[in-house]
């Protein structure tokens, strides 16, 4: 079998101008940040609070068009709730699961609608917040911790009971899954949204016309899937660990 020089064929295809793992980064005290992240995240939660404002500012009895889609967006992300929560215990839990979905979606399409290439950063460059594993991370990292809140609060010392069940010989696998679930969120996440960009800049550089029209619109209904994904595991791991002891 004939051996292919990949390094030469992926320098001929554009993709070493597609920039991985660079960042801008702010010293912060002690702390190096990634600079890129936070200002996209800050231009996304910006749009997210205009769009909440604009459709909140003035509400009517007879909505108009305008209201009807924030009240359609409202009743879809409380049926993510309910759905993985339960009837009675999901209304407190809305506000951070809308907050997850509308984040990650507005980070996904920013990544996939706005041409931040177009901006010189000095090293570095722009693109989705959650196509950084530290964003990921953070996320996954939040929901653990909610939902070990949310399951104390419930059962008290009593939650972790569900640690020995049905037997306690699955102890350190219950205990080993409590850390899958944040990686497994967060890699997710990561690894579909880097991919998808990487693909859209690889068809721009080869066919910057018509080929990467209909790749970006994949892309959007990609990056709408994973944000649904994140949100939706993230409401049933805290709707499994508010679960009473033996209600399995």
């Amino acid at each position: 079998m004939h051996q292919i020089n990949y390094q030469a064929l992926l320098s001929f295809c554009g993709f070493s101008s597609v920039e991985v793992g660079k960042h801008l980064y702010w010293e912060i005290g002690n702390y190096s940040v990634h600079g890129q992240v936070f200002i996209v995240s800050w231009l996304v939660i910006l749009v997210l609070l205009t769009i909440s404002f604009a459709g909140t500012r003035n509400l009517k009895r007879i909505p108009n068009n305008f209201q009807n889609f924030m009240e359609f967006i409202l009743e879809f992300l409380q049926d993510i709730a309910k759905n993985q929560i339960g009837e009675h215990e999901y209304r407190s839990w809305v506000p951070y699961i809308s907050t997850l979905f509308l984040f990650i979606l507005g980070s996904n399409w920013a990544g996939a609608l706005v041409p931040w290439k177009l901006i010189t950063l000095p090293e570095g460059e722009l693109a989705a917040p959650t196509n950084d594993i530290n964003t990921t991370v953070a996320l996954s990292i939040l929901t653990s911790l909610a939902y070990f809140y949310a399951g104390l609060k419930k059962n008290g010392l009593g939650y972790f009971l569900r640690y020995i069940e049905p037997t306690p010989v699955l102890l350190p696998i219950n205990v080993l899954e409590d850390f899958t679930k944040p990686l497994s969120l967060s890699f997710r996440l990561f690894g579909n949204i880097l991919a998808d960009e990487l693909v859209v800049s690889v068809f721009v550089l080869l066919v910057p016309i018509l080929v990467p029209l209909p790749v970006m619109v994949l892309g959007l209904f990609a990056s709408s899937i994973q944000a649904l994904i994140f949100s939706t595991l993230s409401a049933a791991y805290i709707g499994e660990a508010m679960e009473g002891h033996g209600d399995h």
